[in-house]
C-alpha cells in the first residue's frame, strides 16, 4: 500500500510551515507560514473523509521543530501465541500500544500500554523493531510516524477490557484475527514471530 502523492506532498508542506512557524520572527513570514500551513491542510481534507476544522484543530497543536511522532507496540508471547487488543474504533485487533507520552521512556511505556489496554503485567525485554510506518503498508494518516516494536515478558495480571479495547486474546501465527491495520500488518507480525522464534536475532529498523 504505497502512500499517496498527495500526502507526501501536503506533509512536507505542513512540516515546512511548522519549522518557519517555530523560527520565523517577521510577522509578513508568519503570515505566508500560516497561509502554507491552510494549503497542505485543504489538500488533506480535499483527499479524505476528514474536514477541515478537525485537520486544523489537529495541527494546532503542533508546535516546535517537525519531528516523526513515535508509536510503541508491545508483543507479548505465552504458548507461542501472541498477544492482542481488539480496538473499539475500527473492530481490528492490534498489538497493545500507541502514541508516546513526554516523560516515560519507550520501555516503561510499551509496560503500562499492555496493563492499560489488557490488564496483564509486562516486562520488556528486547527492542524488535523499528520501523518508519510510511514503508510498511499501513493505510496513510496525516503524521509520519517511526513504529517502536518491544518484545515483553508476561509477568500477571488477568484480561481486563478498557475505554480503548473490547476484546483480548492470545492467538498463534496461523490463526490470527482482522487486524486493525492503522496499527499493525501481517508483515509486521511474521516477522515479530520469527524474532520470537530467533532470540539472538538484532532489531529490524527501516
Amino acid at each position: 500500500m504505497n502512500e499517496p502523492q498527495w500526502l507526501t506532498l501536503a506533509r512536507a508542506l505542513q512540516a515546512h510551515a511548522q519549522n518557519g512557524l517555530a523560527y520565523s520572527r517577521d510577522p509578513f513570514d508568519l503570515e505566508r507560514f500560516h497561509a502554507i500551513r491552510r494549503i497542505a491542510l485543504e489538500i488533506m481534507a480535499t483527499y479524505t473523509d476528514a474536514d477541515l476544522s478537525s485537520l486544523i484543530g489537529l495541527f494546532d497543536g503542533e508546535t516546535g521543530y517537525a519531528t516523526p511522532k513515535i508509536d510503541v507496540r508491545a508483543a507479548v508471547f505465552k504458548d507461542d501465541a501472541i498477544l492482542m487488543v481488539r480496538e473499539r474504533t475500527d473492530g481490528g485487533w492490534s498489538l497493545p500500544g500507541g502514541w508516546a507520552d513526554v516523560g516515560e521512556s519507550p520501555s516503561e511505556m510499551a509496560a503500562r500500554e499492555v496493563f492499560e489496554e489488557s490488564g496483564y503485567r509486562v516486562r520488556a525485554m528486547r527492542l524488535l523493531a523499528v520501523y518508519d510506518r510510511n514503508r510498511h503498508g499501513h493505510p496513510p494518516i496525516p503524521f509520519y510516524v517511526y513504529k517502536l516494536i518491544f518484545q515483553c515478558e508476561l509477568t500477571g495480571g488477568a484480561p481486563v477490557e478498557s475505554i480503548e479495547t473490547d476484546g483480548i486474546g492470545f492467538f498463534r501465527e496461523d490463526a490470527l484475527p482482522e487486524l486493525s491495520l492503522s496499527r499493525v500488518t501481517p508483515g509486521q507480525l511474521r516477522r515479530i514471530f520469527e524474532h520470537y522464534r530467533h532470540p539472538d536475532w538484532p532489531a529490524d529498523f527501516d
